[in-house]
């Protein structure tokens, strides 16, 4: 009589079905959203070894144009993607002083 303990290791028999091993999977920890409330948030993040400066709260159609202009200011390459204009390296207050000269509230995001 077989013990039902008993897992299958290997068969060379295809007949036999294999259990299914049911595995949980961990939900990843979102994000907070970004408000949309108007204001444009300037940050601040580190990716592999050096600086990027992310400025979020653009709207999606302005964003190229806003990125083109930064890059020009900030003398800077950088993306935008997504309505979220990324710069190379910490421009935080140029960027600043570029939204608050043209009358656009802007601050500063994260710590």
């Amino acid at each position: 009589m077989p013990n039902d303990d008993r897992r299958l290791v290997y068969s060379t028999d295809g007949s036999m079905p294999l259990p299914r091993v049911e595995t949980a999977r961990k939900a990843k920890p979102k994000k907070p959203g970004i408000p949309d409330d108007g204001v444009i948030r300037v940050g601040l993040e580190r990716l592999r070894g050096s600086h990027i400066t992310l400025v979020y709260g653009v709207e999606a159609r302005e964003s190229d144009a806003v990125g083109k202009e930064l890059r020009r200011h900030c003398s800077t390459g950088g993306t935008a993607k997504n309505g979220i204009v990324q710069l190379q390296g910490d421009h935080r207050e140029r960027v600043l002083a570029y939204f608050n000269e043209r009358g656009r509230r802007a601050k500063r995001a994260g710590g």
